[in-house]
């Protein structure tokens, strides 16, 4: 099984620009996850709402129009489609996913920015919290996958400029604590387990500052699986050279 996970910073200009079919053409997923789609369903050109041979899910915010929003493009019917993750004030900006199959559960999620100031820093390290306690819960039933832009570089080795960026929002010791918690908790992250030593691949460059050229970036986009999956991994990408946002996108290559 193939999944693909891509922040597309909005959708519709993903699609218009042709950066969306040769997902499918090249790659040709079992899953494809998104995030950061930035529309409703309604909103979406039809070839990006409806591709031969996938069913199609979508999530978005309900009052703040053209921001966040996850989508999942799925060959198998999932058993049961599941948006947010269970908790009135952090399900509504469209930030999940949870697709259930007959053997495992895989979740796509935009997790928040925590800039914006202290209250937005909040909503993330509480959004965080709670879903880590909804995935937790998922995996007493079956195997986990879970993936998305989880807004946050785990290590120094993950990002090109550790050091001016300590004190900045991404980075944080308070945000990158959470992922110790993750892993303290059995979670894999796959990139890093394949790859426990490789430097400069990152996910996310700064648009501004032109810093893909520069390949300063950030690897804030992952793959988690729960341990009991873990030796089922047969490959892992990281799409560098695929263009249409200013993240890339990444892909599991899965027994499952």
């Amino acid at each position: 099984m193939r999944i693909i996970s891509w922040n597309t910073n909005g959708l519709r200009a993903t699609y218009k620009q042709g950066n969306f079919d040769p997902l499918f053409t090249q790659y040709d997923p079992d899953l494809l996850f998104l995030q950061e789609t930035k529309a409703t369903s309604e909103q979406l050109p039809e070839g990006a709402r409806d591709v031969f041979g996938y069913d199609s899910y979508f999530s978005w915010p309900e009052v703040k129009k053209g921001y966040s929003g996850v989508a999942l493009y799925t060959k198998e019917k999932p058993l049961n489609v599941t948006l947010g993750i269970g908790l009135a004030g952090l399900d509504d900006e469209g930030r999940t996913i949870t697709a259930e199959y007959k053997d495992f559960y895989a979740i796509t999620c935009y997790f928040p920015n925590g800039g914006g100031g202290p209250e937005r820093l909040d909503y993330k390290l509480r959004f965080y919290d709670r879903f880590l306690i909804y995935i937790e819960e998922l995996k007493k039933k079956k195997p986990v996958i879970f993936c998305g832009d989880v807004n946050t570089a785990h290590n120094e080795i993950d990002l090109a400029r550790p050091k001016e960026n300590v004190m900045n929002t991404g980075f944080l010791p308070i945000e990158r604590a959470w992922i110790d918690k993750l892993v303290e908790h059995g979670w894999i992250d796959v990139f890093r387990s394949l790859y426990p030593d490789e430097t400069g691949i990152y996910t996310y460059w700064d648009q501004k500052t032109a810093s893909r050229e520069r390949n300063v970036g950030w690897r804030i986009d992952y793959f988690f699986v729960s341990a009991d999956i873990k030796d089922k991994i047969t490959g892992f990408q990281t799409l560098k050279d695929y263009y249409g946002s200013d993240h890339c996108p990444i892909v599991l290559d899965i027994n499952i």
